[in-house]
């Protein structure tokens, strides 16, 4: 269920599941059993008081109230509007409750107990104001426990950012599959804990749908990192090449480098100046250093040595030189991490770079990096996901932006989101370490999509393994256990 449906998807799972013969209100029964029992779950005794809205999200509420009465639950019913205005499924569900229902008044929510959070799910399009907004506000202060139904209620389904009115929920249960807001951050902290739950809407369904965006997953790129076979040896093993800057600046390109022998690559070679070469030399055993004394060398190098990937950028320096890195690393037709240094260098002339890249490719920006190469579509208050879908049409390769909810997308439109990433990543050559694990997935040969999911996974996985406290370096020594993981 890695599947993630915008909201319009999600409207049209509901409607080609009616069109498959079943009930649009066996659907809202079931999601209100669901909804149900994660509150029984989450609080067993004490009383609840549930939240209705004026649409479906409401009649969710509607039938896990008749639910939880029946299982002998102290329950209230609030409405916000008038229920004589329900139509369809939810007048349906307010009929079957057969209870009492108060107006949804911010001094008649008592502190303390259970909120079941039915007001707006994820189609809510315009920020919350006047009766809704002060009720949202009290629930968050009331003391309760908050449990959501689809989103919390505030939460707009197709963005990650945050207005300042939204329920702070501690569990959410959304239906069939998680939408944008689920994934994203900050709007995935407001949910809680999210449950996904089958409410029996046919799978089949994907096949007309035909999902673009996933959540970061193992099953997503089967193969990569690929098993060795036992007649393997280090030159089938792929070899990365990276480039490295002055003689001072040597410690970005050195973590890349022993990231990409750690995740896999049989080879690593780090290209460096005299200088550099001899800093590089005093720390490095199973990395090889090779001279490479200006830009011009740089394809030669990759020739010579028979790379099968590169990584330019990590501390490479800002510049022409390595922008003609960049070109003759292309030239010989080789996948390609482009990170830090290396993207900056093309802040002035990003369509430069575009002509040069494809798949093989993957562009690993920050936001302030993204923004020197795409600045119309810098602005976070737009979504991540549609902010990198577009700049990878753009520059025509993989485009990972870095983040808790790091988002990779292909030219062609396919994406996946990372959510396994401790907060603790959050350190000084982290991403470092990142380019050179995607580098070496590259050189085993996998596409530039997989390469990035997969890379971009074993780094969260094993930063997690890793714990608070890590630095970059720990990563690298952890990785072996986080590929072990993942196998």
């Amino acid at each position: 269920m890695h599947e993630i449906l915008n909201v319009q998807q999600c409207y049209a799972a509901d409607r080609l599941a009616e069109g498959a013969g079943i009930e649009s209100y066996a659907l809202m029964k079931r999601a209100g059993a669901a909804l149900a029992k994660v509150a029984m779950a989450c609080s067993k005794t004490g009383k609840v008081q549930i939240l209705c809205g004026p649409g479906a999200n409401g009649g969710d509420g509607y039938v896990a109230a008749k639910i939880l009465h029946e299982l002998g639950r102290d329950v209230r019913v609030f409405s916000l509007g008038d229920v004589a205005n329900l139509k369809g499924d939810a007048a349906g569900a307010h009929r079957d409750w057969h209870g009492a229902v108060s107006p949804a008044n911010p001094e008649a929510i008592n502190d303390g107990g259970m909120i079941i959070d039915a007001l707006f799910g994820a189609g809510l399009t315009r920020p919350l104001e006047g009766a809704a907004a002060v009720l949202v506000q009290r629930v968050n202060t009331c003391g309760a426990k908050v449990v959501s139904a689809d989103l919390p209620s505030g939460v707009f389904g197709d963005q990650g950012t945050l207005l300042d009115v939204h329920i702070h929920a501690d569990e959410t249960v959304t239906f069939f599959r998680q939408k944008p807001a689920h994934v994203l951050q900050p709007s995935r902290r407001a949910c809680g804990k999210i449950h996904v739950v089958d409410i029996g809407i046919p799978h089949s369904v994907l096949d007309d749908i035909a999902p673009q965006i996933f959540e970061n997953d193992p099953s997503l790129w089967p193969g990569v990192p690929p098993m060795s076979s036992a007649m393997a040896h280090k030159h089938t093993r792929g070899h990365v090449l990276v480039r490295c800057g002055g003689a001072l600046n040597t410690g970005a390109a050195r973590l890349a480098a022993r990231a990409a022998l750690h995740a896999g690559a049989g080879l690593v070679t780090l290209a460096a100046d005299e200088k550099a070469a001899a800093v590089c030399a005093h720390h490095e055993t199973e990395v090889m250093i090779a001279l490479c004394a200006s830009a011009n060398d740089f394809g030669e190098l990759a020739k010579a040595c028979r790379a099968s990937a590169v990584v330019i950028g990590p501390a490479g320096g800002v510049g022409s030189a390595l922008r003609v890195d960049v070109g003759a690393a292309r030239a010989k037709g080789l996948p390609m991490v482009l990170d830090a240094d290396g993207i900056s260098s093309f802040a002035n002339t990003p369509d430069d770079l575009f002509t040069l890249l494809d798949e093989a490719c993957v562009l690993t920006p920050h936001e302030g990096e993204f923004g020197r190469l795409f600045p119309d579509l810098a602005d976070r208050s737009n979504s991540k996901i549609n902010r990198v879908q577009q700049a990878a049409k753009r520059a025509g390769c993989v485009v990972l932006l870095k983040g808790p909810d790091t988002v990779i997308a292909a030219p062609d439109g396919r994406t996946i989101i990372n959510t396994n990433a401790p907060p603790w990543l959050a350190t000084a050559g982290s991403g470092d370490v990142l380019a050179g694990i995607i580098g070496a997935l590259l050189a085993g040969g996998a596409p530039g999509l997989d390469a990035a999911a997969c890379g971009v996974w074993l780094h969260g996985q094993t930063g997690v393994i890793c714990g608070r406290g890590l630095i970059a370096s720990d990563l690298i020594t952890a990785l072996p256990k986080g590929l072990q993981t993942q196998l």
